[in-house]
């Protein structure tokens, strides 16, 4: 009977490395042929440094296959895989002046965009982005983050990665990945310190290539962590792209109120949906007394909700873990805690709506 190439592989599985794993498990066996009693093959080293000290193996291997019923004659070449000298990568330029378009496209494989805003800083905007994010992800959806407030970019900080991204061609850019969520960002393009001094029409540039030009993949929903306020990046998205819609932030201060309401009416203005609002610092339950204090005060989010007839999505605490798990890289949401489950319920009535 002749001798098969599983029962070859077979006898090389019993050839272990001094690195760890097997000359099959390893992958270095190349070209393995059998014509009738005859068997050829090549063990491909991963050096030729490491293959001149595989000859007393080889010799071994060689000797092996001889041994097996049906083999008269085995030939075993030992050669070595150098690493192909890499071409230096295409140089990647973000920003510029943007590129005329026919009409709000979206990235290809991308079913929904849902940008979050906020009228002004401060209240917690990126930190609802990249948890809900990470929430959606943990009920099995696709989800992208792409971080657009260019001139303070945290989701980088928050979603614990750092590193520049791929380009094999100078104009595609390989997102990066961090806790089942595809992300971009302007600021794993600079130092971290670095500030952006841009005018608009880079600002508008840079958003459009960061939406057409990264290899987002098939996503269930790309979220927009929008820069605060009513500038050149909300409305280079709202008019250049195709948004399902769009997630107010704010706390219940009036201060901030008085903001969102004009985020609220850009959006209104650029016929952009409103999806509901989500009321962020709603309140601080003391962890000695267990008092709760509604800090920026109470209820008004929910009235402004009411009033313009979308829904309150959620009204979320003033969370000490919350910070800390944000600056530690790892989005509270990642976890099991009482505000992961907020976040989870947050994530599940967007689904349930039809909305992520």
């Amino acid at each position: 009977m002749q001798i098969t190439k599983d029962q070859i592989l077979s006898t090389l599985e019993r050839f272990a490395l001094p690195d760890g794993g097997t000359l099959v498990s390893r992958d270095m066996i190349r070209a393995l042929t059998v014509e009738g009693d005859v068997v050829r093959f090549v063990i491909e080293a991963p050096s030729a440094a490491i293959a001149q000290q595989m000859e007393p193996l080889r010799k071994a291997v060689e000797a092996a296959v001889m041994q097996l019923d049906g083999v008269a004659q085995a030939s075993v070449v030992l050669t070595a895989h150098g690493p192909a000298e890499k071409p230096p990568a295409p140089s990647l330029k973000i920003g510029g002046h943007p590129k005329p378009q026919a009409g709000p496209t979206k990235p290809s494989g991308v079913q929904r965009i849902i940008a979050i805003g906020s009228g002004k800083g401060g209240v917690g905007k990126s930190t609802v982005s990249a948890n809900l994010a990470v929430a959606l992800a943990k009920q099995g959806r696709k989800v992208g983050l792409l971080d657009a407030d260019i001139y303070g970019p945290s989701q980088p900080r928050m979603m614990g990665i750092n590193k520049r991204p791929a380009s094999p061609d100078g104009k595609t850019i390989i997102p990066l990945h961090a806790h089942g969520v595809t992300l971009m960002s302007i600021g794993f393009m600079l130092e971290e310190d670095k500030a952006v001094i841009w005018r608009g029409p880079m600002l508008m540039g840079a958003l459009q290539q960061m939406l057409g030009q990264v290899e987002w993949g098939e996503l269930d929903v790309l979220l927009v962590d929008l820069p605060p306020g009513t500038g050149d990046v909300q409305l280079t998205l709202c008019t250049k792209s195709e948004l399902t819609g769009a997630i107010v932030v704010s706390t219940p201060q009036d201060v901030a109120l008085l903001d969102a309401r004009k985020a609220l009416n850009m959006f209104d203005t650029l016929k952009t949906p409103v999806l509901g609002l989500i009321e962020n610092m709603s309140m601080f339950t003391c962890p000695t007394c267990g008092t709760t204090h509604e800090i920026f005060g109470q209820g008004g989010v929910a009235a402004e909700a009411e009033k313009m007839g979308v829904p309150l999505l959620a009204q979320l605490p003033i969370d000490l873990d919350t910070r800390l798990a944000g600056d530690g890289g790892t989005p509270i949401a990642a976890g099991d805690s009482p505000m992961a489950q907020a976040y989870a319920q947050l994530a599940d009535r967007l689904v349930q709506g039809g909305m992520a």
